[in-house]
């Protein structure tokens, strides 16, 4: 049963899906944070955490782009 367990942790799209969903959780909850400031603390209008949001979301996927090459060339 451990076996059938390490084999399917062993797999490349597994260490992908959960690498992937690991790093959403805590880059989307600081993301999340952030905008709530944005939006709630500061005089800053309405629009700049839209354009904040937006922003996020291209970089993530710079970023995530940038540790999964690092991750895979130090293999």
């Amino acid at each position: 049963m451990m076996s059938k367990i390490q084999n399917i942790l062993d797999n490349n799209w597994v260490k992908s899906f959960v690498f992937y969903s690991i790093f959403r959780a805590f880059y989307g909850a600081g993301i999340l944070l952030v905008a709530w400031v944005f939006a709630t603390e500061s005089q800053a209008p309405p629009w700049i955490s839209v354009i904040f949001l937006l922003c996020s979301m291209v970089f993530s996927r710079i970023l995530l782009k940038k540790i999964k090459e690092y991750i895979t060339s130090n293999k």
